[in-house]
């Protein structure tokens, strides 16, 4: 990362990982300090060369308008040796290699910074679902991450443990008693970011909010999920309807037997 040419310029011990819209810092810095009215600090971008900033003549200037009121260095830290750039809101523009030049009248040394942002995005379906008691019903949980997926947990608003999977691995003896052979995942869907689940047999217990939380080694994010108007299911509707059917039945044909017999 540090190239030598008289001045050693020290930088990052590797890559800068960020979201976007985030704030980074690139460091960039000597052990001793070197004299003010000798100093030329540039920040460029490797790729392109633009000038990020500049810290000449004892102050510092910005040029690019993509930089301009998002890059600073830390000017009362900089007659120290810290010559670290402060960049701010990072654009899906911003990822890159950065590279930090100190001048002085005698010597001069460079170091570099690798900026990668790194994503994670978690999406549910409809804010709300409903179902009918006994039923299924699917709770939504899509994943885009750039980064490798450690945790996903479903949780009820009560804090307990629906349904997890971790490290590659589905764990269905973590689901709470309650969830216990209800809760699943879709075991062909998960490699494509859907952990969606599927809730089987739906109870009056389980209404309320049901959250799918996700961690990656870097980030966490999370999507949540209403349970609610837990009616009648339609087979119980059909079957109440049946059994209001069947009583207007028998009630008809009682009065018809009471009439008969009278006449």
């Amino acid at each position: 990362n540090t190239a030598y040419t008289g001045l050693q310029v020290e930088g990052p011990s590797g890559p800068l990982q960020v979201q976007l819209g985030d704030s980074v810092l690139l460091p960039c810095f000597v052990r001793t300090p070197v004299p003010l009215e000798e100093l030329e600090v540039e920040w460029r971008r490797s790729d392109s060369e633009t000038l990020v900033l500049l810290f000449q003549d004892g102050e510092e200037r910005g040029e690019e308008s993509e930089f301009r009121n998002r890059a600073h260095f830390f000017t009362e830290e900089i007659s120290r040796g810290n010559f670290s750039l402060f960049l701010t809101n990072i654009t899906p523009a911003d990822p890159g290699t950065y590279r930090c030049s100190v001048h002085t009248e005698k010597e001069s040394g460079d170091t570099t910074a690798l900026i990668s942002v790194v994503r994670l995005v978690v999406s549910g379906g409809a804010r709300a679902v409903s179902a009918g008691l006994g039923e299924d019903v699917i709770l939504s949980c899509s994943v885009d991450s750039s980064e490798q997926i450690e945790e996903v947990v479903w949780k009820t608003d009560q804090d307990i443990i629906v349904l997890q999977y971790k490290d590659g691995e589905v764990l269905p003896d973590s689901s709470h008693e309650r969830y216990r052979g209800r809760a699943e995942f879709f075991p062909a869907e998960i490699h494509k970011g859907n952990f969606s689940l599927r809730l089987k047999e739906v109870r009056t217990e389980d209404k309320g909010d049901f959250m799918c939380e996700v961690h990656t080694s870097l980030l966490s994010a999370s999507t949540t999920v209403l349970l609610e108007d837990l009616g009648l299911s339609l087979l119980h509707v059909l079957i109440l309807l049946l059994c209001i059917i069947a009583a207007l039945l028998a009630l008809s044909l009682s009065s018809f037997m009471c009439l008969k017999m009278r006449g």
